[in-house]
């Protein structure tokens, strides 16, 4: 018989105090107990921590990181802290995840059906009008997203950090999220690290809702003006992520930035030899770029 999971919700915020009180008390909502909700604040300046002290919340666990060390450092932080303070699995999630009430429950059904034989299980995310929201969809292989949600458990090989179970024992043999990571693919490298040597798996039927104020895939071709200055990490870490396989995996990196690189050709917002200096840059620092991976002492 497996014995019960004591587990333990994972935040990370940085200044977005309405979202963050969204999930927190979806959170305090769920059908399966929760040990225990940190929040890992990277220094929001918005009121984060008076609020949510003021939340009440019993089983709430705060913790200021100091300065903005983007969602990557945030996560690195959060998992290891967490990780060290005697849970059996975390629930890791952005502040903008708004789990359903049997999110958490759902996760553990799956737990209990794959007999705790996985290195992760990632929920279905959904956009506030309910669509599946693109930025989240699982891969099925690292080229190919999944098709589609049918099944009570789907293999899958990458997932996000918006609504990621594992447990402990997987992160003291795996090891952290990159923090050098900042922002981007920390997520993606984290899961497909574990599951290039575990079996992992999509819980369908657990669903969140991701209320992103940005939706959509990530391309400086087509996002936000005021994001761009930030495409390098996501150029830089794709290389980290991908090289790993082989050949098939350069010649993705370089097929993707090409693309990108034509879109912004193609786009008529402006900066387009910029954005272009952006993606390549990103790529050449990539290649030179080797973060290590932190452990659990």
């Amino acid at each position: 018989m497996i014995e019960p999971m004591h587990v333990a919700a994972v935040v990370v915020t940085y200044n977005r105090l309405p979202l963050l009180q969204q999930c927190l008390q979806a959170l305090d909502a769920q059908t399966a107990a929760l040990a225990a909700i940190w929040v890992i604040d990277n220094a929001s300046t918005d009121g984060t921590e008076a609020a949510v002290r003021g939340m009440n919340l019993p089983n709430l666990i705060y913790r200021n990181t100091g300065r903005n060390l983007g969602g990557a450092g945030g996560f690195a932080y959060g998992v290891r802290e967490a990780a060290l303070a005697g849970y059996d699995a975390l629930w890791l999630m952005d502040d903008d995840t708004i789990p359903e009430p049997e999110a958490l429950e759902k996760l553990l059904q799956a737990d209990h059906e794959l007999q705790r034989s996985y290195g992760w299980l990632s929920s279905r995310a959904l956009a506030p009008d309910g669509t599946d929201q693109p930025m989240n969809r699982q891969r099925k292989s690292p080229y190919t997203d999944l098709e589609n949600y049918e099944g009570s458990t789907i293999p899958s090989v990458m997932a996000s950090f918006v609504s990621l179970f594992l447990p402990v024992a997987v992160i003291r043999e795996y090891g952290l999220p990159i923090a050098e990571f900042f922002i981007w693919s920390d997520d993606w490298e984290y899961t497909r690290r574990i599951s290039r040597e575990l079996p992992c798996y999509v819980a369908p039927n657990s669903r969140v809702v991701h209320a992103m104020q940005n939706p959509g895939t990530v391309n400086i071709a087509t996002d936000a003006p005021s994001r761009w200055s930030r495409y390098h990490y996501f150029y830089r870490n794709d290389v980290v992520l991908y090289r790993r396989e082989g050949i098939r995996g350069w010649l993705w990196l370089l097929a993707k930035d090409l693309w990108h690189t034509l879109q912004v050709l193609r786009d008529t917002r402006g900066q387009r030899f910029a954005r272009i200096a952006t993606i390549w840059k990103g790529f050449w620092e990539g290649v030179r770029f080797f973060p290590k991976i932190s452990y659990l002492p």
